[in-house]
């Protein structure tokens, strides 16, 4: 048998993700383009967007996204516009947290759009003053038993 003289093959190159500490050049729209938060997954390569020029629209994901950039709810997404069909587009983009969060400083994203919509708990609301009472009497825990 030969000898393994490598790190592995392709499976171990398919975890890694190389583009992502790369920083890219800002995209804006251009026409025919429109950008749009993700309201719901559909699957097979579809989504259901909102558009910020207040339509509903479903979208497809091209193929050169469809396994390397995954697009979950609530992400800020550039689509393309179909001259032919006008409830439906397709995806070209999809933007970082950080990149929308830019285009919502230059202006081009509406200030209703929220960019990240995670809810953390425990950072906001301290519940020290809750206070169980856990203290019963053990005639009530016989009588609780014996009407089982």
């Amino acid at each position: 048998m030969p000898k393994n003289k490598g790190k592995g093959g392709k499976n171990r190159r398919r975890g890694k993700n190389e583009n992502e500490s790369e920083k890219r050049e800002l995209v804006f729209k251009d026409d025919g383009q429109e950008y749009a938060q993700v309201l719901k997954m559909l699957g097979n390569g579809r989504l259901e967007a909102l558009c910020f020029d207040g339509q509903k629209r479903l979208c497809h994901i091209r193929g050169k996204l469809r396994k390397k950039v995954w697009i979950n709810t609530s992400d800020i997404i550039l689509v393309g516009l179909r001259d032919y069909q006008d409830a439906k587009a397709d995806v070209i983009l999809k933007y970082n947290a950080d990149e929308a969060r830019n285009l919502k400083g230059y202006g081009e994203l509406p200030d209703w759009c929220k960019i990240n919509e995670t809810t953390m708990f425990g950072d906001n609301e301290e519940d020290n003053d809750v206070i169980f009472d856990l203290e019963c009497e053990d005639d009530q825990v016989e009588d609780d038993v014996d009407k089982i």
